[in-house]
């Protein structure tokens, strides 16, 4: 019987005399061993910078972060990452623009290989970048730590790949994330702006590192600036039992040490400042709304109270599979539309959504339910629910023939989104625009979130063809059809 061993398919570092690395600079990172990322005690620093030269932490030794020709310390809030990645398995960080975890990342990677022998002959990957390009840059900023302090050190490398002392760093584009699950092991994992991955590649990232916890006990980074809500970077955030360690950071970390203030000051003109330096999901991506309509909006009026002498609707936008079921109903109360009710159900069973819709009405009391007319089987099931004709086709019909508004003659009214989805979407915008609409950010943050990731096309229908992780804006089209029963000119 003939004995298989497996191979291990990625490569080791040659530590063969011969090696340039080990030969003609056998000394050259011997420095580094035994010696701390950075002396946090500012006056314990000071004594040792003195006593040993300068050759006190590995960040003096390789030459303190550069950042726009500036020279900066290792700062006092990066103490928070540093004991989050030596203490955790798994580190999640939600991280303002421009912060420095990158720059971090990498001199933390490096000073965990070159401080100890712990990382000989292990492997680092490294997942950052759409493109092969973007990968190798991460690379090469790595490679160019050694430079100033290291001209003559000569290390191994090729394309996306490297080797510090005897330890494989590997990083990989995006794109290729699945090839992660073709390696055995790996002592780290850190994954570059993680909440930017199209949403297939964050299920097929999630499905590839998960196995090196168990085979390696490998530790786990994500770190991201916040991009769509409902992302990778949220659904763990939002997770009460997830095994991350997590760790927001958004600008007041950094101001008045990596962050100029009156920079800050400037940027918070942006549009997008809550999501890149709050931290705040969604943020500045939507071209529906403006940001600060958005917000006056969301602080217009606390949670209303159902009120039976206004006028009161309700949309349905359902969605039994890949989609989501929305429901949101609006109450027309001192000239202004307040959400009494938005909610999104994932994968709901019919009957489930039959009977809330039926709970629905008694409790609310709507003078008319929208449903999208895309669903007929659904609209007919709610007819039957409310003793309605269900052949409403022909109703329709008789009204136009009568040349009479359909929707005085039925409850349940269907609504195509091909012939008023684009009046709608401008409806929407309009009393949001005029401060006619009200909505909590407390009680209705999906609603919100999408409100604020909304966009035009072109031909000024909803875009949804880069919705991402938000699904099909189910309850922001709940919204639109609940608003189907409001005319709203202009009034003084």
């Amino acid at each position: 019987m003939i004995n298989k061993r497996k191979i291990n398919p990625y490569p080791i570092h040659n530590t063969d005399s011969s090696s340039v690395l080990l030969s003609d600079h056998r000394d050259s990172l011997a420095i580094f061993k035994d010696k701390p990322f950075w002396i946090w005690d500012q006056q314990e620093h000071n004594v040792q910078f003195l006593k040993t030269n300068g050759q006190c932490c590995f960040n003096h030794i390789i030459g303190k972060p550069i950042k726009n020709d500036k020279e900066y310390d290792i700062f006092p809030f990066q103490k928070l990452i540093f004991d989050s990645i030596e203490n955790n398995q798994n580190i999640w960080i939600l991280k303002s623009r421009g912060i420095g975890i990158t720059t971090f990342m990498i001199r933390y990677l490096a000073w965990k290989i070159l401080s100890t022998s712990e990382l000989d002959n292990k492997s680092i990957f490294i997942i950052s970048g759409t493109r092969e390009q973007h990968a190798n840059y991460i690379k090469q900023k790595l490679q160019e730590l050694f430079i100033k302090k290291f001209p003559f050190l000569q290390l191994e490398s090729k394309y996306t790949e490297l080797w510090l002392k005897k330890t494989w760093i590997k990083v990989f584009p995006t794109k290729n994330v699945k090839d992660v699950r073709g390696y055995f092991e790996a002592s780290y994992i850190w994954v570059d702006e993680s909440d930017y991955l199209e949403e297939s590649i964050q299920q097929e990232l999630i499905h590839a590192i998960g196995p090196y916890e168990e085979k390696s006990n490998c530790k786990i980074i994500l770190s991201s600036t916040p991009f769509l809500p409902n992302g990778l970077m949220q659904i763990i955030e939002n997770d009460s039992n997830s095994k991350y360690k997590k760790l927001k950071l958004d600008y007041t970390y950094g101001l008045g040490t990596i962050y100029d203030k009156e920079e800050i000051e400037r940027k918070k003109l942006d549009v997008e400042f809550k999501r890149e330096y709050e931290c705040q999901y969604g943020y500045g991506l939507g071209n529906v709304f403006l940001p600060y309509e958005i917000e006056n909006c969301c602080g217009l009026y606390s949670l209303p109270q159902v009120n039976e002498n206004c006028s009161i609707s309700m949309g349905i936008d359902p969605g039994f599979g890949s989609s989501n079921f929305g429901i949101t109903i609006l109450q027309l109360e001192d000239n202004v539309l307040k959400v009494l009710y938005a909610k999104e159900y994932a994968r709901p069973s019919y009957e489930q959504m039959i009977s809330l819709i039926g709970q629905l009405r008694y409790q609310f009391k709507p003078n008319k339910i929208y449903v999208d007319g895309a669903k007929p089987d659904f609209i007919k099931s709610l007819k039957i629910q409310f003793r309605e004709n269900i052949d409403y086709e022909s109703v329709i019909e008789r009204a136009n023939t009568e040349k009479i508004d359909y929707e005085y003659r039925m409850f349940v009214i269907p609504i195509s989104f091909n012939l008023y989805g684009k009046e709608l979407l401008g409806r929407f915008q309009h009393v949001v625009s005029k401060t006619w609409f009200s909505v909590s950010n407390e009680e209705h943050k999906e609603l919100v979130t999408q409100m604020r990731t909304a966009k035009y096309q072109d031909n000024g229908n909803l875009d949804k063809s880069e919705s991402g992780n938000i699904s099909t804006y189910d309850v922001f089209d709940s919204t639109r059809l609940a608003l189907k029963m409001f005319e709203m000119g202009e009034r003084r």
